[in-house]
C-alpha cells in the first residue's frame, strides 16, 4: 500500500507555491547531462545549477511547464503512453515557428528597403523635374522681354511692308517703270503711228514670253503655257510675220483674240498691277492682241494694208456679194478650226500623257477653273458628272463659251467705234481689278494683321498673371534663395509692375517713342493725306 500511495497521483501546485528552484528553466546540455550520458533518471533530483533536458510534451518553455524531472510524479500522463509522433511534432512545431519569424523578419525587410527605394527615386524625379522646369522656364523678366521684342518686330514688319525702299525690290521697281512706260508708249503710238503698232507688240512678245516660260517653269505652272491665250498669240505672229495674205488664218486669229482671249480679262481677273511683272505680262497675254488687231484692221491707211498685209485688205474692202465677205458663220466656222486643233493637241500631250503629273499637284487650267468655280452652277453641274465625263464636258463647256464670244466679232471687225469701246471697257476692267488689288488686298493684309496684333495685346494685358503666377513657376529648394525667385515673391506681395512690366506695354494705337515701324506708317499715311 505504500508503494501504491507513493505512486497515485496529486494536484499538481500552483505556479506562486513552486520554489525558486523548481521554477528555474532548465537549459538543454547541461554539466549534469554530460556526465551521465544522458537524462537524469525519473525521481532523481536535478541539483541547483544543472540542466536536465525539457520534456517532449511541453509546449511552452515557460517557468509553470518546465523541469520534467520535477514533476513526473505529479504528471497526469504516464510516460509510456508518449509516442514518437509526439515527440517529432513536439520537436517540429517551435522549428517551423522559427522559420515563420524569420520568413516574416525578412518580408518585412524587403518591403523597408523597397518602400525607401521608391522613396528615393520619387524624391529624385521630384528633383529632377523642378531643376528641368526651372532651368527651361524663363524668369518673368525675360519673358517679358521676349514678348516686348516680338511685338515691336511684328510692328516694325508691319511698318516695313509700307516702305518703298524696304519691300520693293528692284525687279518690281523695273516692272512698275516698264508697265507705265508700256501704258504711255502704247497710248502714243495708237494715237500717232498705228500702223507701226504690230512692231512694238512684236517686241513685247518677245520679251514677256522668255520671261513667263522661265518663271512659269520653274514655279511648276508650265502646263498654263498650253492654254489658249498663249495659241492665239502665236497664231497672231504667224499672221504678221509668216502668213500675212493668208485671209483664213486671219479670220480665225481674229475671232478667238476678239472672243476668247479678250473676254479672258474678265473670267481670269486679269488686273493692271505695274509692280508684278507676272500680272502685267498676263494683261499683256490677253489685251495686246485685239488692240494690234484694232490698229491693223480700222487704223492702218488702205495703201499699207494693201502694201504690207493684202489678206486684211482683201477681206475688209471686198464688195458684199463676195465670197471673201465673211459672215457670222464663216467666221465661226473658220475659228473653230484652229480651235479644234488646239484643243485635240491640249487634250492629248496634256491632258492624258501628263495625267500622272497633274494628279501629283501640277495646276492646269481645268483643274484652277474647277477649284474657283466648284461653287457655282456650271461648277456644280460638270463636278456633279462621273469622273471619266467631266473633262468631256469641260471642253464642251468651253468651246461653248468660245462660240458666245465669237457672236459680236462681226461687228468688232465692220465698225470702228464698237470696236474701241469693247477694247477700253476691256482695259477699264483690268485697271479696276488693279485698284481692287492695291487697295482691298494690301489694306485687308494690312489690318487682319494690325487687328491681330491687338488681341494678342489685350490678351496679354488682360491676364498679366501668366508672367509671375506660382502655378507656372516652380517652388525653389528649401534653404536655397534666387534672385529669380526673390523678385518673384516681391512683385506677389507688392503687387507692383516694375518698368519691365506688361502694364506699361503701349497698345497698338499708341505709337511708340523712336524710331519704329508704328512711326514709319503714320508718317507715310500723312503724306498721303497732304
Amino acid at each position: 500500500m505504500s508503494d501504491l500511495t507513493k505512486l497515485a497521483p496529486e494536484p499538481l501546485p500552483s505556479h506562486e507555491n513552486l520554489s525558486p528552484e523548481v521554477t528555474k528553466i532548465p537549459t538543454h546540455g547541461s554539466s549534469t547531462s554530460s556526465a551521465n550520458g544522458g537524462s537524469p533518471p525519473l525521481g532523481a533530483k536535478t541539483p541547483q545549477g544543472s540542466s536536465p533536458m525539457p520534456s517532449p510534451n511541453l509546449l511552452s518553455r515557460s517557468g509553470s511547464m518546465s523541469d520534467f524531472s520535477a514533476y513526473q510524479e505529479e504528471w497526469e500522463t504516464p510516460p509510456e503512453t508518449l509516442t514518437l509522433f509526439d515527440l517529432l511534432d513536439n520537436l517540429a512545431l517551435p522549428t517551423r515557428l522559427e522559420k515563420w519569424q524569420l520568413t516574416l523578419t525578412a518580408q518585412k525587410e524587403r518591403v523597408r528597403r523597397q518602400q525607401e527605394k521608391i522613396k528615393s527615386s520619387t524624391s529624385l524625379a521630384r528633383d529632377k523635374v523642378v531643376e528641368e522646369w526651372r532651368r527651361r522656364l524663363p524668369p518673368p523678366d525675360e519673358q517679358l522681354d521676349k514678348y516686348r521684342k516680338r511685338m515691336r518686330q511684328s510692328v516694325d514688319r508691319l511698318g516695313s511692308k509700307w516702305n518703298d525702299a524696304k519691300i520693293v525690290t528692284a525687279r518690281e521697281k523695273l516692272s512698275f517703270i516698264a508697265g507705265v512706260l508700256n501704258i504711255f508708249i502704247s497710248g502714243y503710238l495708237i494715237g500717232a503711228h498705228p500702223e507701226f503698232f504690230y512692231y512694238w507688240f512684236t517686241l513685247q512678245f518677245l520679251y514677256f514670253m522668255p520671261i513667263r516660260y522661265y518663271t512659269y517653269q520653274k514655279r511648276g505652272y508650265h502646263y498654263f503655257l498650253a492654254d489658249m491665250c498663249y495659241f492665239v498669240n502665236f497664231l497672231l505672229i504667224l499672221t504678221i510675220w509668216v502668213a500675212p495674205q493668208s485671209k483664213r488664218l486671219f479670220i480665225s486669229t481674229y475671232c478667238l483674240a476678239y472672243g476668247n482671249n479678250a473676254v479672258a480679262i474678265a473670267m481670269w481677273r486679269n488686273s493692271l498691277v505695274f509692280h508684278s511683272l507676272d500680272k502685267v505680262t498676263s494683261l499683256f497675254i490677253h489685251i495686246m492682241p485685239p488692240v494690234t488687231l484694232h490698229c491693223l484692221v480700222h487704223l492702218t491707211p488702205p495703201e499699207m494694208q494693201q502694201a504690207r498685209f493684202p489678206g486684211i485688205f482683201a477681206i475688209k474692202y471686198s464688195s458684199p456679194e463676195s465670197n471673201l465677205r465673211y459672215s457670222l458663220l464663216g467666221m465661226v466656222t473658220w475659228s473653230s478650226v484652229p480651235y479644234a486643233v488646239w484643243q485635240l493637241s491640249y487634250h492629248f500631250f496634256i491632258t492624258v500623257r501628263r495625267r500622272e503629273k497633274i494628279a501629283a499637284g501640277r495646276p492646269t487650267s481645268f483643274t484652277w477653273l474647277r477649284k474657283s468655280y466648284a461653287k457655282s452652277w456650271i461648277g456644280k453641274l460638270i463636278l456633279g458628272l462621273p469622273a471619266q465625263l467631266q473633262e468631256p464636258a469641260f471642253m464642251l463647256t468651253q468651246y461653248i463659251y468660245a462660240l458666245g464670244s465669237m457672236l459680236p466679232c462681226p461687228i468688232w471687225f465692220w465698225y470702228r467705234w464698237p470696236s474701241a469701246t469693247f477694247l477700253g471697257a476691256l482695259f477699264s476692267w483690268s485697271i479696276y481689278n488693279g485698284a481692287t488689288y492695291y487697295i482691298d488686298v494690301f489694306g485687308n493684309r494690312f489690318q487682319k494683321e494690325l487687328e491681330q496684333m491687338k488681341k494678342d495685346v489685350a490678351k496679354w494685358q488682360a491676364s498679366p498673371e501668366v508672367f509671375s503666377s506660382p502655378l507656372m513657376t516652380p517652388k525653389p529648394l528649401e534653404g536655397l534663395a534666387t534672385p529669380q525667385t526673390k523678385s518673384m515673391d516681391e512683385s506677389s506681395s507688392n503687387h507692383k509692375r516694375s518698368e519691365g512690366s506688361i502694364d506699361r506695354i503701349p497698345l497698338l494705337d499708341t505709337p511708340y517713342e523712336g524710331s519704329t515701324g508704328l512711326q514709319i506708317a503714320s508718317k507715310e499715311d500723312l503724306r498721303d493725306r497732304q
